[in-house]
C-alpha cells in the first residue's frame, strides 16, 4: 500500500523526512510550478530552478548567448534584468532555451527537495497527469507532497493543489493509499471546493498581492486544471524536463 504525506511549507522539508526511496511532489501554485508547467509546454529545453539571483547569473555565464532565459522574482516583484516569471509573459519566449527561473519559494522547495529518490513538479494545470504516472509506476511508494508557501508561512493555494493530486491519485487507482491526517485534510478541502479553482486562487493572501499588481489574467490562467498533458521531473539534480504524458509510457528512468 502507498503512502502519501502533505508537507505543509517548504521549511518542514529535511534529509530524514526524505530518506527511505521517497517521492517527492513539489507544488507552488502561484506561481513557480505553474511557471515551470507552462514553460515546458510552450517548448523550453530545461528549467533550471535556482536558490536566487545571484545563482542564477553564475549560470549564465557557462550559457551561450541566445540559449537562456533568466526569470525571476523575490517577495512578488521582478528581479532586476530578469524576466517576469508570470506564466502568460513567457509564451514566445522560451521556445528551445533554456530558463533560469528564480522565485522566492518554489524553486528552493525544489532544490531542496534533492535527497529524495524523485521529484515531480505539479501545478493545477497538469496535475492529473503528474498523479496518472505516479499511479502507473510508484503506487506502493511512499510520495511526499511539497507545498512550498509564501516565505515560511502555509498558503491556502498549494495545500488545494496537494489535495486536488490526492483525489485525482485516488479516483484513477484501483487499490488504497494511506493517507496522513494532513494528506486527509487537503483531499477534503480540495473537494470542497473542487470546481472553485479561480476562486480558492483569488481569496488566498498572494493571489490577492496578484491582483493588486495588477495579474488577474494570470490567476485565471493558472487555475484552470489539466490543461497540460505534461510530466515535468527533476533530471540529474540540476534540471526540470518534461515527458509528454503518454497513456503506454514507460517509466521515468535517471531523474536524480
Amino acid at each position: 500500500m502507498g503512502k502519501i504525506h502533505v508537507l505543509l511549507k517548504k521549511e518542514e522539508l529535511n534529509k530524514e523526512k526524505l530518506q527511505g526511496d521517497k517521492l517527492v511532489v513539489v507544488f507552488d501554485i502561484l506561481l513557480a510550478t505553474s511557471t515551470i508547467t507552462t514553460a515546458l509546454q510552450y517548448g523550453a529545453r530545461t528549467v533550471i530552478p535556482v536558490l536566487n539571483g545571484d545563482e542564477a547569473r553564475q549560470i549564465v555565464r557557462n550559457e551561450k548567448r541566445g540559449s537562456y532565459l533568466l526569470a525571476g522574482e523575490y517577495e512578488g516583484l521582478p528581479i532586476e534584468g530578469f524576466q517576469s516569471p508570470n506564466p502568460k509573459a513567457l509564451k514566445g519566449k522560451v521556445f528551445d532555451k533554456n530558463v533560469i527561473l528564480s522565485t522566492t519559494n518554489g524553486t528552493v522547495a525544489i532544490r531542496n527537495s534533492e535527497h529524495s529518490k524523485f521529484v515531480f513538479v505539479a501545478s493545477l494545470l497538469n496535475t492529473k497527469y503528474v498523479a496518472k504516472q505516479l499511479l502507473k509506476h510508484y503506487q506502493n511508494e511512499t510520495i511526499i507532497l511539497v507545498c512550498s508557501g509564501s516565505s515560511g508561512m502555509f498558503n491556502v493555494e498549494d495545500f488545494y493543489g496537494a489535495g486536488h493530486f490526492i483525489h485525482a491519485l485516488i479516483e484513477q487507482s484501483h487499490t488504497d493509499w494511506s493517507l496522513s491526517d494532513s494528506a486527509y485534510a487537503a483531499c477534503e478541502f480540495f473537494k470542497s471546493k473542487q470546481n472553485k479553482s479561480a476562486e480558492v486562487l483569488q481569496s488566498s493572501s498572494v493571489g490577492q498581492m496578484l491582483m493588486e499588481f495588477g495579474f488577474d489574467q494570470e490567476l485565471e490562467f493558472v487555475s484552470q486544471k489539466d490543461a497540460f498533458p505534461i510530466v515535468p521531473y527533476v533530471k540529474d539534480k540540476r534540471f526540470v524536463v518534461a515527458e509528454q504524458y503518454q497513456k503506454e509510457r514507460g517509466k521515468i528512468h535517471g531523474t536524480n
